[in-house]
């Protein structure tokens, strides 16, 4: 069997992790790519500043990109394709090889007999419980097919909390599993810089009533990221300045998928700005930039 021929140009709708991700493989590779986009900024769920760098570099890498733009039509009868695109200053018709879509992930759920048996849904999700059981007795359900983020690491934590729930039931576990506090899970986007984040974004954080400490620590002062030859993106910490509880942690750079779960577990334990700046950080590393920001945002900064 053949491969398929590498398109030349390729039009990627939908600016969320999928997107962006093939977007950015594609161009890698020496495909011409548009990236369009019906929000004001790609990876619109992400802080937005990490939008901004992550369009910033994109262009650079010669991604055409195109926010608040919809694509209405798509004509496939030619060669190519032909895309009718609405824009702010009106209608635009891009051509290329392919059409990419990604606009979103949809739950397989149509036609397995969930409404012979009474599974409720909702908006193309099974609905369950803490403990991932449905409206049935003994059914049980995880993963992209229910509420929540729709990621692998996601998946197999609500599995093992449904396992647990289910032999705790049973009287084979003697205790009950924790449920998941899906505000504490960390995203990664993996195209080049990479994006990580957990908790709030700034914006979510102010229309919760919190009074912030931000602070953002530019990965071109981190000696690592320099030695790497990678010193683009940043590191962004949100903290409640009352209490110096850790909102969140959004990044964008060389390999700080790698360094989000640091934030995690400290969010877990509940641990404060204090806390962490009393914990030494091996140096030079990429993960120290975590300390570096948490120095920003309480003035104290020394690496810059």
């Amino acid at each position: 069997m053949s491969l398929p021929q590498q398109p030349k140009s390729m039009i990627v709708v939908g600016s969320g992790a999928i997107g962006v991700e093939f977007g950015y493989f594609y161009n890698s590779i020496g495909t011409k790519v548009t990236i369009v986009e019906f929000m004001p900024r790609i990876v619109p769920v992400e802080d937005e500043e990490v939008s901004k760098e992550l369009e910033k570099n994109f262009k650079k890498q010669g991604i055409d990109v195109m926010t608040s733009a919809e694509v209405t039509s798509v004509d496939t009868s030619g060669n190519g394709v032909k895309a009718k695109v609405i824009t702010a200053s009106g209608e635009v018709v891009l051509e290329a090889d392919v059409v990419l879509s990604a606009v979103g992930v949809a739950a397989n759920i149509e036609g397995i007999g969930l409404e012979s048996v009474g599974v409720k849904t909702d908006k193309g999700r099974i609905v369950v419980d803490k403990y991932y059981r449905t409206s049935v007795p003994g059914v049980y359900a995880i993963g992209d097919c229910v509420p929540g983020q729709a990621l692998a690491h996601v998946a197999s934590k609500e599995a093992i909390v449904c396992v647990e729930a289910f032999a705790a039931a049973e009287k084979k576990y003697n205790h009950q599993p924790e449920p998941i506090d899906y505000n504490n899970v960390p995203g990664c986007t993996y195209c080049y810089p990479e994006i990580a984040s957990v908790g709030y974004t700034e914006k979510q954080a102010k229309e919760a009533g919190y009074e912030l400490k931000v602070g953002k620590f530019p990965l071109s002062a981190s000696g690592k990221a320099s030695a790497a030859g990678h010193a683009e993106g940043f590191v962004k910490v949100i903290f409640d300045a009352k209490y110096g509880e850790w909102l969140g942690t959004h990044a964008i750079g060389y390999n700080v998928t790698e360094i989000i779960a640091q934030t995690v577990t400290a969010r877990k334990l509940e641990t404060t700005h204090h806390e962490v700046l009393n914990s030494i950080h091996p140096h030079p590393t990429i993960s120290e930039s975590v300390k570096d920001a948490i120095e920003v945002a309480l003035g104290e900064a020394i690496h810059l």
